[in-house]
């Protein structure tokens, strides 16, 4: 396996906390996919899980190399957990842009402190 793209991005939490306060489901809606609104609304303080998987999302549209254009959405880059570490699932333009860089697999790591959430991603192809 080879990296195909790497992105990595740093989400302030106290600023989707006030998205989240101010807009309500609108933000969630348009940001996150419902399982990814189910998962982190469980959490007895949801909003870092909600920095994470926006942290990730940023990540993942400059590992795809795109940002938020070119047909990548935020509801296209869903983060999913089933057990393990958290996992990336693409969808519409960001998997076809996934599957246009040759990418095969993708990796995810997750990471917050009280105000900062983390997250790096590296997409993979076959040799």
């Amino acid at each position: 396996m080879h990296i195909i793209g790497i992105g990595l991005d740093a989400t302030d939490i106290p600023r989707i906390e006030q998205s989240i306060a101010r807009f309500g489901d609108r933000f969630l809606q348009r940001v996150f996919t419902d399982a990814e609104v189910a998962y982190c609304s469980r959490k007895h303080h949801p909003a870092p899980h909600y920095a994470g998987r926006f942290a990730a999302k940023e990540a993942a549209m400059k590992a795809l190399g795109t940002g938020w254009a070119h047909d990548v959405h935020w509801r296209g880059i869903e983060v999913i957990r089933g057990g393990g570490p958290p996992r990336l699932r693409f969808h519409e333009g960001a998997l076809r842009r996934f599957e246009q860089l040759g990418a095969t697999s993708s990796l995810l790591t997750i990471t917050h402190s009280d105000s900062l959430a983390l997250a790096q991603v590296l997409l993979l192809g076959a040799d």
